[in-house]
């Protein structure tokens, strides 16, 4: 049985190797071999990937593909997407090759501001707490001068200082809900640092409020944190034209339209819907926010968050026909940054800003919107006319083939097969015996 392990972070990468090897692996020399098989020959490469994260071992690769063809706001883009799974990049391809041909994507900032909050306990008379922050309120804004003076002089900042009273419920809870423009930095860390100024500067200043002190009833400060639900932080895209134009093989633009607006209305009514047809949304969004060194899990959880601002999870994207022109749109919360984080440290985060044409912010915010956009058009589109799993397996196919060994003149008579039989591991397994017999 294994035994805790004191000091880890402070041994050496060959001492936690070697830990782990006789602890965990049995002193597995193919475990090891694996480990240094995704280590960088190049020694100074390899040392700004270990001193991304604590603990580092080895380095875990994703596939970094390219999307090209997508026309957004009359503009050429490919975009960067690092992902695992099969179809996502060649779906997201197909519907920037459709739209193409149609207008392409619109896509506007509708707003910037993030935001995060102080959290109070206080048990006092409401009243006091209320003219006490009306008091102090300059005085905290005045506390962070030098922490924003750098973001002031961009054009950023502190927007404002709110006390929201919580009580209703939550007994003896507060919070100062603080507001900030961050500009092309994502601003995690200016706007916490902010905060956990603002919460120290309100404590102190409460220390000496003479209505506290007469009933011994203080605020106390629980915690200071920003916040990655940003419904304050919103971006629109959306792609439209006339029904007639949406014809494809064995469909008319009509029809299609028609089905593809009832999928999107299924997705609006029923959550168990909505929530894998806002995961494949995500496949696109995700696949970008990884390949320009943003943190998708804030993204996740905000976006998440605003699908159920209404009290129910619903469908992040809309769709509609009016007047013979069908539209389909999304509009979503996105904190993104674009200088800052791993942007100036990882080489192939700095080549994706490159391939994108280096956007600021909120141009970030129009591609990513679309990115999302063009991955459900090609899900619901694929859902309406063939079926999900004809393409989604075919690309998968390699990966099977992979997995059963296959050499390469066995994948190309399998890709020759199966372009007219079903996918399935079972099927390839069959093909593969036939084959070989």
């Amino acid at each position: 049985m294994a035994e805790p392990v004191t000091g880890f972070s402070k041994k050496t990468k060959a001492e936690k190797i070697d830990w782990l090897a006789k602890t965990y692996l049995n002193n597995n020399p193919e475990a090891l071999r694996t480990l240094q098989k995704y280590w960088n020959e190049d020694l100074k490469l390899q040392k700004l990937h270990d001193d991304f994260i604590e603990n580092t071992v080895s380095n875990y690769y994703l596939p970094f593909g390219v999307a090209p063809n997508f026309l957004i706001n009359g503009k050429l883009f490919a975009l960067p997407m690092v992902i695992e799974e099969s179809s996502v990049v060649a779906a997201a391809s197909n519907a920037a090759k459709f739209w193409l041909q149609r207008g392409g994507f619109k896509a506007q900032v509708l707003s910037t501001q993030k935001n995060g909050q102080v959290h109070v306990d206080y048990f006092g008379k409401e009243q006091d707490i209320v003219s006490f922050f009306a008091e102090v309120k300059p005085k905290l804004i005045a506390g962070i001068s030098t922490i924003q003076k750098n973001m002031k002089k961009r054009g950023g900042g502190l927007v404002d200082i709110e006390l929201i009273s919580k009580t209703e419920a939550l007994n003896g809870y507060y919070q100062l809900h603080c507001t900030f423009e961050t500009l092309d930095a994502m601003g995690a860390n200016f706007i916490n640092s902010c905060l956990e100024q603002i919460a120290k500067d309100f404590e102190a200043e409460a220390d000496s409020y003479a209505p506290f002190m007469a009933q011994n009833a203080f605020p106390e400060i629980v915690m200071s944190i920003l916040s990655n639900y940003v419904p304050e932080c919103l971006v629109k895209a959306e792609v439209s034209c006339p029904v007639e134009k949406l014809a494809q093989k064995d469909i008319s633009g009509a029809t299609f339209a028609q089905k593809f607006v009832r999928a999107i209305h299924i997705a609006k009514t029923e959550p168990r819907r909505a929530v894998t047809h806002n995961k494949g949304i995500m496949n696109g969004i995700d696949a970008l926010i990884l390949a320009t060194g943003n943190d998708f899990r804030a993204v996740e959880a905000g976006i998440h968050a605003y699908a159920s601002k209404d009290g129910k999870y619903t469908s992040l994207t809309n769709a509609k026909i009016e007047e013979g022109i069908f539209t389909f749109s999304i509009e979503i919360p996105l904190a993104l940054g674009t200088v800052g984080g791993l942007t100036n440290l990882h080489p192939l985060v700095k080549f994706a800003f490159d391939l994108l044409q280096n956007p600021n912010a909120k141009q970030l915010m129009e591609i990513v919107a679309v990115a999302g956009l063009a991955q459900n058009f090609a899900a619901i589109r694929s859902l309406v006319t063939t079926g999900i799993q004809k393409g989604h397996m075919k690309m998968h196919l390699m990966n099977i083939l992979n997995q059963l060994e296959a050499s390469e003149t066995e994948k190309k008579k399998a890709v020759a097969h199966f372009n007219d039989n079903t996918v399935s591991h079972s099927a390839v397994i069959s093909f593969l015996d036939k084959t070989r017999a």
